[in-house]
């Protein structure tokens, strides 16, 4: 009777259940000895534990993440030793380091075998070298991946774009997207993604979760694939949302067993909106499917908002409308994310004069001040160059 219970066990263990034709059954083996009859029944459970993968790094999610963002060329140069001295001796603990672009570059050259090893830029050298330094400092790594502004696969694979004429259409900066409607896009930017998971990175955030500014005006002129979006009955806003909604969920479900966190980018307009109509990004659809949304909530990137006529000049009240209002629409939701905006550390002098003002500690701590004000604990700090304002109080 031992051996059969051994047979037995190796049987359960080589069929898991989702293999077997009933997986909620139980399973019955006869013993008869002598007269007598031995009846063993074991269940076998639900759902046996998942694939986790598990990349040898060892981070904590911090008390609330207040992080910084940092350039590839940043991670992989000079700069990153000042950076973790910075976050070593403040209260900032996490980096948001650019794994996929704005141009499309993968920001450090994938294995030869890999689909993306073709985008990649030797700009950090080591990633893992990176990480384990940022495990060494107990700094919350974050790896920031730019999906549908893509200039680098629009041009290897101009179909997976938008099209004027015959030609891959750019914005006024120079910039080509790729297609939202296009899984062939998804499927590439999510493989980013995994990748950056199995370095190291203990969360993945998604920028650029949408179609081009303006798109709305373009619909009709530019040509491009709806793929399985082009029999849906739905208008063209709405098809835009669906896509791009549908793509963050499709992101997170396949990085469930990477057990990276997921954040994405969003306009900060947005929350104002039932949805965007151009760029497809609805503000409470996208926080239904994500572990942490991060408006960009810079002052200098709104026009005359909430009665604010200039509102970079107006910081701490800019700052304090929108948490309000954001806490409004967050709290309309079942299970809301956190709540992570980014916020402003430069000088927006592009806005001509009297129009902004050399943005310091008093303007940077007055934008967490707002934002602690009003029960958001969590910020990221945007500065294009990396060069952050020294000597200020990040828990104001």
């Amino acid at each position: 009777m031992g051996m059969m219970k051994v047979i037995m066990s190796m049987f359960l263990l080589t069929f898991p259940s989702w293999e077997m034709a009933d997986e909620t059954q139980d399973y019955e083996v006869a013993f008869h000895k002598g007269i007598e009859s031995h009846v063993m029944k074991r269940e076998l459970p639900e759902q046996l534990p998942r694939f986790a993968y598990d990349s040898g790094l060892t981070f904590q999610y911090p008390d609330a993440v207040r992080g910084i963002y940092v350039t590839g060329h940043s991670a992989g140069g000079s700069r990153f030793e000042k950076l973790v001295s910075l976050l070593d001796n403040t209260e900032l603990n996490a980096m948001v380091v650019d794994i996929k672009d704005d141009h499309g570059y993968i920001t450090y050259i994938p294995d030869e075998e890999s689909p993306l090893h073709s985008a990649g830029q030797p700009y950090i050298k080591d990633p893992r070298k990176m990480l384990e330094s940022l495990e060494k400092h107990e700094i919350y790594p974050i790896a920031r991946v730019v999906v549908f502004k893509d200039s680098v696969l629009a041009k290897q694979k101009p179909e997976l774009s938008f099209k004027n004429g015959g030609a891959v259409w750019k914005n006024g900066r120079g910039e080509a997207f790729v297609n939202p409607f296009m899984k062939e896009v998804w499927d590439y930017n999510v493989q980013v993604a995994i990748e950056a998971a199995k370095l190291g990175f203990q969360e993945i955030q998604f920028d650029y979760v949408r179609f081009p500014e303006g798109f709305e005006k373009r619909d009709k002129t530019l040509s491009y694939n709806q793929g399985e979006y082009a029999d849906l009955d739905l208008d063209g806003v709405q098809k835009r949302v669906t896509a791009v909604t549908e793509f963050v969920e499709y992101a997170k479900k396949q990085l469930e067993p990477y057990g990276v966190k997921v954040s994405v980018d969003i306009f900060g307009y947005t929350a104002t909106l039932p949805e965007a109509p151009g760029i497809g990004q609805n503000f409470s659809k996208i926080s239904s499917h994500v572990d942490v949304i991060s408006s960009m909530i810079y002052p200098s990137h709104w026009t005359s908002y909430f009665g604010i006529a200039k509102p970079d000049l107006e910081p701490y009240r800019l700052v304090t409308e929108y948490a309000k209002m954001e806490n409004k629409k967050l709290g309309e939701l079942e299970n809301p994310p956190i709540s992570r905006p980014w916020i402003q550390d430069f000088t927006a002098s592009y806005l001509g004069s009297g129009n902004y003002m050399n943005y310091g500690k008093a303007e940077v701590e007055a934008q967490i001040r707002a934002l602690n004000e009003n029960g958001i604990k969590e910020f990221l700090l945007w500065d294009a160059g990396n060069t952050y304002t020294p000597n200020v109080d990040y828990t104001p």
